[in-house]
């Protein structure tokens, strides 16, 4: 049994619409997956999202000058224990996204958050039920974390 520690990204447009990508990985049942990925030694949620989010998509980390963690979610009915940090991350105008790593990810697309398209990666579905005041999934367990970042936009 392990643990990892990870981090969900919400990147919210001045729309509204959210950043979501359909992923691809080898192995694994394409789903729609948020930008995120690993916590690194000496990073807290907030620089791994920022990471992440350019390594994903090549979006520059100073067009997000707006950026928070407002839960975490603990994922304890699988083997390997998963924590994840959600972070929300408004961008200063309209972003486009690249495939930097076409080995994950098969396209980006700016979606309403109430409307993703399915299936939804599970770290995703439990960070987009968090954010919209639902429910979490079976398995999860949310942590809110105190915030001043709105919830919603517009």
């Amino acid at each position: 049994m392990t643990s990892t520690v990870g981090v969900g990204v919400l990147l919210i447009g001045p729309d509204g619409r959210i950043l979501i990508g359909r992923r691809i990985k080898r192995g694994e049942t394409p789903t729609w997956c948020l930008p995120g990925g690993h916590v690194e030694p000496g990073e807290t949620f907030e620089e791994a999202a920022l990471r992440e989010v350019e390594e994903e998509t090549g979006i520059p980390r100073d067009r997000l000058p707006e950026i928070r963690a407002f839960a975490v979610t603990l994922r304890t009915d699988v083997p390997d224990t998963s924590v994840t940090g959600c972070v929300v991350a408004h961008t200063d105008g309209p972003l486009e996204a690249a495939l930097t790593e076409p080995d994950v990810f098969a396209e980006w697309r700016w979606v309403h958050p109430e409307t993703p398209p399915t299936p939804l990666y599970p770290a995703t579905e439990a960070l987009l039920a968090t954010w919209l005041g639902e429910t979490a999934p079976a398995g999860w367990t949310v942590y809110p974390v105190p915030t001043t970042v709105p919830r919603r936009v517009g």
